[in-house]
């Protein structure tokens, strides 16, 4: 298996998913009312063989499809969408049955957008997000000196729509594609705020970002510290080099910060991890057609030094693979808060009209065989991120120190 392909946080739908879900959608709605008019509708009804029988073929699943439209256009009282609308609608609901956010349907105007980024343009706001089982795209962090720390977003807040349309329920790919935009064009976000009774809405004006990929430096008492923000293609060279800097000063320990860091190619992941690591098992990945195991190579250059990982909330994919491979094999302890969960291959499939259909095709396991899909990882230390935390003040980052410098 290519390990080129990608783990980004993102032939048509057949016919009959399309079709019990869509039907499902609308028999709820007319089971759930509360008045029944008894006017006779004049669209013939399938009889079906026993009462409340789903479908047993594709013909019947059709069939419930377009009877439950016929009623629909001959009784509704209001504005009937257009059919595209209905699709897209009936495609997006049939994959939320999966239960997989990251499975998912994108309209071509998103796609494009997202296509763009792969091209190395990144305009929008400056947040990091996450996608909480409620289905509420929550802010896991702020870049600092962006457009939403301007406009006074904080971690924690949920956006439940934008522009005035609710997002509620949209797979991350969608939520995070609408948000981001061209640069100095506004966008209008509905927030939620944990501890404050009513929604409240910021405007922030867009804006070229550009994080730096690696940051490296010396902390107080000989420590050193790593930051990688993402795993984009030169991730492991910048590492490999940042490192050799940090290490010539015979630091006493390492910190390696991956909070908000939303993941990226598979194989940066597997170098960076092995720069850390010695022989051994960095990642299991298990496909319906089996099982493949990466390993990592002596010979790194910071696989005996004392080590920390920083995680939080919007550490995903290819964070939790480095992370938990370290985990795992005893290398260094995490600290911090529970990471997201992103654990599975996407892999994007071009339908006929420009829109795209994201399909997860494998699930990652750390070298313990722990599940990352769905659980993330838990850290040996948690230390949760306090409110109304000063803008020079880091808690965690204080907290690694602190272990390394006292082994507890």
């Amino acid at each position: 298996m290519s390990q080129r392909k990608t783990i980004w946080l993102v032939g048509v739908m057949a016919l009959l998913v399309l079709a019990c879900t869509a039907g499902a959608a609308f028999l709820a709605g007319f089971s759930t009312a509360n008045l029944v008019h008894q006017k006779a509708i004049s669209i013939p009804l399938v009889p079906t063989p026993t009462p409340a029988s789903p479908p047993q073929t594709e013909e019947e699943a059709w069939q419930l499809f377009q009877d439950v439209w016929n009623i629909v256009r001959e009784a509704y009282y209001g504005e009937i969408p257009d059919f595209q609308t209905i699709v897209y609608g009936a495609i997006r609901g049939s994959l939320q049955t999966l239960g997989d956010e990251y499975t998912s349907f994108i309209e071509p105007r998103i796609a494009a957008i997202i296509n763009e980024d792969a091209s190395g343009e990144f305009q929008g706001i400056g947040a990091y997000v996450r996608m909480r089982d409620d289905g509420k795209l929550e802010i896991a962090g702020i870049i600092p000196g962006t457009p939403a720390e301007e406009a006074g977003l904080r971690s924690g807040d949920r956006v439940l729509a934008v522009d005035g349309q609710s997002i509620v329920g949209y797979s991350i790919y969608e939520a995070i594609t609408l948000i981001r935009g061209p640069a100095g064009t506004p966008v209008t976000l509905l927030i939620e705020r944990p501890g404050e009774r009513e929604t409240f809405e910021v405007t922030v004006v867009r804006a070229r970002i550009e994080i730096p990929l690696v940051e490296a430096k010396m902390l107080k008492d000989g420590i050193a510290y790593i930051k990688l923000n993402d795993f984009s293609a030169t991730a492991s060279r910048q590492m490999r080099e940042a490192l050799a800097d940090l290490l010539a000063r015979n630091p006493k320990g390492l910190i390696l910060d991956l909070r908000n860091n939303p993941g990226g190619w598979l194989n940066q992941a597997l170098e960076v991890a092995d720069l850390f690591l010695d022989r051994g098992v960095i990642l299991i990945e298990r496909t319906k057609e089996g099982e493949e195991v990466f390993r990592s190579r002596d010979g790194g250059p910071a696989e005996s030094i004392p080590l920390v990982v920083l995680v939080n909330g919007g550490s995903a994919s290819a964070s939790e693979i480095v992370a938990g491979a370290i985990q795992d094999r005893g290398r260094g302890i995490l600290i911090g808060e529970p990471t997201v969960g992103k654990g599975s291959v996407q892999r994007p499939y071009r339908l006929r009209d420009g829109s795209e259909l994201r399909v997860t095709i494998a699930h990652w396991f750390t070298p313990n065989d722990r599940a990352i899909s769905g659980e993330g990882l838990t850290p040996d230390i948690e230390v949760p991120w306090p409110e109304n935390v000063g803008p020079d003040e880091d808690p965690q980052l204080d907290r690694a120190v602190e272990y390394l410098l006292t082994g507890k």
